[in-house]
This record gives structure tokens, C-alpha cells and sequence, in this order.
């Protein structure tokens, strides 16, 4: 059950057909999805990191899952993020793949939290290398660990892991990974364990990585619980068990991870784990799609406009689909052409559907019910909304 319970739409995943015969264009039902796989399965491919970290999460920009009514989707593996030790507030920001695809590479988060402080200088090392001094934060940090300073033990493993300032070397990243994780420090136990996932300064070790998560988890390392939900729900070096991994998520949801939030809301759409409700899938949905959870934006938008969960309302998920169509989502874009296809939820605009289309069709996402009403309507409207395609496109930010 497990292996068709959640699978979700990328970038290249919007639609792989849509069957024009007896269509129902607006009636919006996304696939069953997974929540996003974000524990590395074998070595990944990393490349130094050569800007300053952000002091806000990084999430990766792909599109939700949802279709109007195709018969498949086409999923497409993330880019990796660079990754970090200081993520326990946070968890990986990565879009849901099917059981059958290869998992993405990477599972910590590119964005810092800042470690607790101690005493009076707790934050001097972590502040500098915030403001990207790197050198600095190595020279207070490297004091600090020879007096036994567990952070600042993470702290110069992470600039090792990620080459920052100073030349890479995993190997060093992992001893001192492994000395602050030994002294209790939850975000060293955690890039400890992704380290061992990943098999990155030794070979990889996924009994050790996966019994690392459990005792993060235990410490209160969101990111921590995230990732061993995921294993619980796979039944990946633990015992398969949904139930167990829908408490985890919910723990993570309750801190704030948007990604836990869309992770549980998946499990309650499904009964997977909990009863199904579909109210309590769209409050969680809102709250991530709140937090600018991609996924959960497209997810939510779905669930206004055919009314799942929450109160029916075809304008509000207009103008979210236009917003998210506007950052780049392929989903939303399609969704969006649908709509002002249509006239469902605000104006019909022939050219604008054109426009939408031709911007999501560009980004991977066919449509034959969109291909057949461009050729309904004038030829003036369909080549006005071509050419406003090509403006856009041509402006358009790539999404990292």
C-alpha cells in the first residue's frame, strides 16, 4: 500500500496527458502523493558551497502535485541543497518522488539556525561566519573546541564539510562531527548521521545514520524527526510503521516545519498512518502553503477550489495559482490556463490562458484539453498569448 500511497508532480510533472474525450477541465483532484524522500540512498555528489549561508531557509523551488485530470505524471529528481549541521528548527525542503525513482541526495538544510549560546562569547564564531567571515569563525571556533565547546566543534565541522573558507575536507568534518556528537550536541549528531547516509569522510554506514536520527529525534532535532519519519514510513533500516512516523511528523509539523506539515496533511488525505480527514489535511496544507511550502501552496489551492476540507472558494484559489504560476510553479501555471480557459474563479482571458499554457507546456507540462481550445479560439488571441509567452519566458529567473 505503501508503494502507491503518495507520489507527487515536479517541475517536469504537471501533465503527462489529458484526455480531451468527456474531459472535466476545472474539476482539480491531485494524484496520491509521498512525502518527500529526503535521506540520501547512496553517495551524492556534493560541490562546494562558495556564498554565505542565508538566514532563512532555503526551499527548493519545485512544483506541488495536483492535475486537473491526467492520467499520469512524470516526476523529476531535486537538485540537491548544500547542506548543514544547524537545521533544528528547520527540515529539508525537498519534492515528493515516487517509491519506484531514485531518492534525491540530499536531506539537511541549506538554511543555519543559530546554537544555543554560552556564556557571554556563544555566538561570536557562529555570528562571524553568518556574515560569511569565514577565517574568523574558524580561529574562535578552533579556541573554543580545544576547551571542550561542543558547538563550536559543529561549527568547524560544517566549515569543513562545505569548504568554507578553507579548503574541503569530510574527513576532518566527520571527526569533529563525530567529538560533538559524542559531547550530546544534537546538530552534530544529526550531520553525523547524514554524513553516515551519505557515506561522506567514511563508507556509508545506514544502521549507524539511521540509530543517529533516532537519538537526534529524541534530543528535539526537527529535521531529525522529519527524516526518521521517513524511514518509519518506508520501513528503511527501521520496522515499517506508518502510525509511528505520522507522530514524528506531527512533532515536526507543531515546531513549524512547513514541510512536516505537508508531509502529515499527505497521510491524512490518505488515512495513512491516521483516520482519514480531510479537514485536518487542509489546515495543515494551509499552514505549510503559509510558510511558502511550494507543494503545499499548489496542494491547497486544489483543495479550495473543488472545496476538500475546507470552504469551496474558486476566486481565492485563482489568485493563488496566479501567484505561484507568477514564481515559476509548472502545476500552478497549467492550472491557472485552466482557469482562464474557463472563466472559473475570475475573467475568462483566452489570451492569458494561451500565455499559461505556452509557459507551462515550455516548463514539461502538456495539456491536449489546452491544446484543443487554443485552436477554438481566434487566431489573433492565440498568437497575442504566444507572444506574451515568449516575453515571459524570455524575462524569466531560472528556478535553483
Amino acid at each position: 500500500m505503501m508503494r502507491r500511497l503518495l507520489v507527487c508532480g515536479v517541475a517536469a510533472a504537471a501533465l503527462a496527458a489529458a484526455d480531451a474525450a468527456g474531459a472535466q477541465p476545472l474539476q482539480i483532484t491531485p494524484p496520491a502523493a509521498r512525502p518527500p524522500a529526503s535521506v540520501p540512498a547512496k553517495k551524492p555528489a556534493q560541490k562546494p558551497v562558495a556564498t554565505k549561508p542565508a538566514h532563512k531557509p532555503i526551499l527548493a523551488k519545485s512544483p506541488a502535485p495536483g492535475s486537473v485530470e491526467p492520467k499520469a505524471a512524470i516526476p523529476a529528481p531535486a537538485a540537491p541543497l548544500p547542506s548543514s549541521a544547524f537545521a533544528p528548527e528547520r527540515t529539508p525542503a525537498v519534492p515528493f518522488t515516487p517509491p519506484e525513482k531514485s531518492l534525491p541526495q540530499t536531506s539537511q538544510q541549506a538554511a543555519l539556525q543559530s546554537p544555543p549560546a554560552s556564556g557571554a562569547q556563544g555566538d561570536v564564531a557562529f555570528g562571524a561566519f553568518q556574515r560569511g567571515y569565514y577565517l574568523e569563525a574558524f580561529k574562535e571556533a578552533s579556541r573554543r573546541a580545544g576547551e571542550g565547546d561542543a558547538v563550536a566543534m559543529t561549527l568547524l565541522g560544517e566549515l569543513y564539510a562545505n569548504g568554507y573558507g578553507l579548503p574541503k575536507d569530510e574527513k576532518k568534518a566527520l571527526a569533529w562531527f563525530s567529538l560533538a556528537a559524542d559531547r550530546g550536541d544534537r546538530q552534530a549528531i544529526f550531520a553525523l548521521a547524514m554524513f553516515r547516509f551519505a557515506g561522506r569522510g567514511a563508507p556509508q554506514d545506514q544502521a549507524e545514520a539511521a540509530a543517529l536520527l533516532e537519538k537526534a529525534a529524541k534530543l528535539g532535532h526537527v529535521a531529525a524527526k522529519y527524516n526518521l519519519a521517513l524511514l518509519y514510513l518506508d520501513g528503511r533500516q527501521v520496522r515499517q510503521d506508518a502510525a509511528h512516523a505520522a507522530e514524528l511528523f506531527r512533532s515536526a509539523a507543531d515546531a513549524g516545519s512547513p514541510e512536516a506539515q505537508y508531509a502529515l496533511a499527505t497521510l491524512y488525505k490518505e488515512g495513512t498512518g491516521v483516520p482519514k480527514d480531510p479537514a485536518a489535511a487542509a489546515k495543515l496544507l494551509a499552514a505549510a502553503a503559509k510558510s511558502g511550502n511550494d507543494a503545499a501552496q499548489v496542494e491547497y489551492a486544489i483543495a479550495l477550489f473543488n472545496g476538500t476540507g475546507v470552504a469551496k472558494d474558486e476566486n481565492g484559489a485563482a489568485a493563488l495559482f496566479r501567484k505561484i504560476a507568477a514564481h515559476g510553479n509548472t502545476v500552478a501555471q497549467n492550472r491557472l490556463a485552466r482557469i482562464l480557459a474557463t472563466g472559473r474563479g475570475m475573467p475568462a482571458d483566452p489570451v492569458g490562458a494561451v500565455k499559461w499554457h505556452t509557459i507551462a507546456k515550455a516548463g514539461g507540462a502538456s495539456d491536449v484539453w489546452l491544446e484543443n481550445y487554443m485552436q477554438s479560439i481566434k487566431e489573433a488571441d492565440r498568437n497575442a498569448g504566444e507572444n506574451a509567452a515568449r516575453l515571459w519566458l524570455a524575462h524569466a529567473q531560472p528556478r535553483g
